[in-house]
């Protein structure tokens, strides 16, 4: 009888084991969550840069790159308008602001600010469409130039920036 138990749990187990080889999980490392069979296209238009302080290179980086996170990331075909998804906005602040203050009254750091406004339009689903301020800041020391630094500091700003819309436009974290 003891045999015919232990046979039946392991018929019951094998048979779980099987059945179960059909079901498959599958994870998406991009984090995305789009349903393709309805969104399909993302228009991003070009940032322009509205703030005081100029960078001249920043607007034109700041639409590429947010152009190539949603290429690499997602299978959305990109058009230049008119898409499922749309992305639009401009550069409304960069500036720098003096921070830690040395022994010797001099500021010893300096903090340089990004800021974008963001219009997202979800044609598909409009309740999700959004305008948002989104802002990015890196410190450096005082006594190097704005100059030797700007493009490092715009590069970690830029990415911190489009990760952020990326994630509250397809990725829902």
């Amino acid at each position: 009888m003891h045999s015919v138990k232990a046979f039946c749990l392991y018929g019951i187990a094998a048979f779980l084991l099987l059945s179960g080889g059909g079901c498959t999980i599958s994870y998406k490392f991009n984090g995305a969550s789009i349903d393709y069979t309805k969104i399909r296209t993302i228009s991003i238009a070009d940032f322009n840069n509205h703030a005081e302080l100029v960078y001249p290179p920043l607007a034109n980086t700041f639409s590429e790159e947010l152009r190539d996170i949603y290429t690499r990331q997602t299978r959305l075909q990109l058009l230049r308008q008119g898409g499922n998804l749309e992305l639009e906005g401009e550069i409304t602040g960069y500036s720098l602001t003096p921070m830690a203050i040395s022994a010797d009254s001099y500021s010893a750091e300096t903090k340089l600010t990004m800021t974008v406004r963001v219009r997202f339009t979800n044609n598909v689903n409009p309740e999700e469409s959004f305008e948002k301020d989104y802002t990015a800041s890196q410190t450096f020391d005082s006594s190097r130039m704005l100059t030797d630094v700007q493009q490092e500091l715009c590069d970690i700003m830029i990415q911190e920036i489009t990760e952020s819309i990326y994630n509250d436009t397809v990725a829902k974290w």
